[in-house]
């Protein structure tokens, strides 16, 4: 989602998407356009040859990221529901510290 940074950090190959980082593949329901997403994004990994690589996939957002922000496709994802009841998994989520179920 921000192609630059992701790099920057040792990505070996990028593919980066102008799409909002709430739906990187897409709009929710919307199977062929996702599927086309995902196609291109393993074309990327199987022909970039060179580490470090970026490339820009061919898909354009069809709406201001203002537009988005104000928007609500369904209801949360699961993950969201579970750190807004127990907002402090939200930091072993972001250091990496999966809790699982036992």
């Amino acid at each position: 989602m921000i192609p630059d940074f992701t790099a920057a950090v040792g990505a070996p190959r990028v593919a980066a998407i102008a799409h909002p980082t709430s739906r990187p593949l897409g709009n929710p329901g919307d199977a062929d356009g996702q599927r086309a997403v995902l196609e291109a994004t393993l074309r990327v990994l199987e022909q970039a040859k060179r580490p470090g690589s970026v490339v820009r996939l061919p898909f354009t957002w069809p709406e201001s990221a203002k537009d988005v922000r104000r928007q609500r496709h369904g209801e949360s994802p699961p993950i969201g529901k579970l750190i807004k009841r127990k907002p402090w998994l939200y930091l072993k989520l972001v250091s990496g510290d999966i809790p699982t179920k036992r």
